[in-house]
């Protein structure tokens, strides 16, 4: 590049994490950096943002590198929105979340701020990239993993990526590396677990706790990877649509009705129409039910039953294609 790029600094952790400064030093060899990130931790926030509280943003020095840095009360979520919205002049060549204290590989992507921080930049259209250590410690190794973010970041700033993608790359919990994979996310979940106790004043409260359970045997997975000392690179994206269910959705039957004077109006995805239908009711005088009857309406569009709650007279029959003329 012409120009030393500008590069968005963010974690979940919180501004003085030593993840976060590692990230901060990689980044100041490589571009202008501007950090803005959490006051406090904020790990398992996932994409939340601040809708009912005030948030404050202020400019702070944590070290003597040439970076601008701002620490912020709000989510890693907010974080991203404030940079872009009201301090950066100009929208970030890149930006980079971590560099988190513990895994973010599998379902972990879906709680994570470090991640969601990522998936921010993204929606604003920045390539981004979350970087995670499995090592859950203040403490951890991070100036191992210096030259392999310092490499990845250089290739992302010059292929760039794909709208809509950013990337979740994790580092196992060792001194060396055996290379870097490019995985798909293994499908795993926690089993919860919440740890019942009772404080001095005898109120009843809990902590989660839990167990990951590996549910995916593939060997092209951010887990296998991880577990066989490999950095897994996997692609993510914030389209949630389940794209490959699409045409097979549109083959089901998805039915709604209303009910006029005297008739249904039946709307159903199958056909694309708004049907009607006469609704026969067989006089009863003076006996309008107090309480609604759940019946089964016939569509014979789309040769398919239908429950509905309706208020009407007792019909004398109970055939159910009685209700139609």
């Amino acid at each position: 590049m012409d120009k030393r790029p500008l590069i968005l600094v963010t974690n979940d952790d919180g501004i003085t994490a030593p993840g976060i400064r590692t990230l901060i030093a990689v980044m100041n060899e490589i571009g202008d950096v501007v950090v803005v990130a959490p006051d406090s931790p904020q790990s398992g926030m996932g994409h939340a943002v601040t809708i009912s509280e005030t948030l404050y943003c202020d400019a702070i020095k944590v070290d003597d590198g040439p970076q601008e840095e701002y620490k912020s009360s709000g989510t890693p979520a907010d974080c991203v929105k404030l940079a872009v919205s009201e301090i950066l002049d100009r929208k970030p060549d890149l930006c980079v979340s971590g560099i988190n204290h513990g895994s973010n590989s599998s379902i972990n992507v879906i709680y994570s701020g470090t991640m969601s921080a990522a998936v921010e930049a993204g929606v604003e259209g920045i390539p981004a990239i979350g970087f995670s250590l499995l090592d859950y410690s203040w403490n951890a190794n991070f100036e191992v993993l210096k030259p392999f973010i310092k490499q990845i970041v250089l290739n992302v700033l010059e292929q760039s990526l794909p709208d809509g993608v950013v990337l979740n790359v994790n580092f196992p919990k060792s001194e060396t590396f055996k290379g870097i994979k490019i995985c798909r996310q293994a499908r795993a979940n926690w089993v919860e677990e919440f740890d019942k106790r009772i404080n001095p004043q005898g109120k009843v409260y809990y902590w989660l706790t839990g167990k990951f359970t590996n549910m995916d045997k593939g060997e092209d997975t951010d887990e296998w990877a991880l577990a066989h000392n490999y950095i897994s690179v996997v692609p993510v994206q914030f389209d949630l649509t389940a794209h490959h269910f699409i045409q097979k959705l549109k083959l089901i039957p998805l039915c709604f009705f209303s009910v006029g004077e005297g008739h249904i109006e039946w709307c159903c995805s199958y056909s694309h129409h708004l049907r009607r239908y006469p609704l026969h009711l067989y006089n009863r005088p003076n006996r309008w039910l107090k309480k609604p009857r759940y019946l089964f309406l016939w569509n014979r569009q789309c040769n398919h039953w239908g429950l509905r709650k309706l208020y009407f007279q007792r019909p004398q029959s109970t055939n159910r294609k009685n209700l139609y003329r």
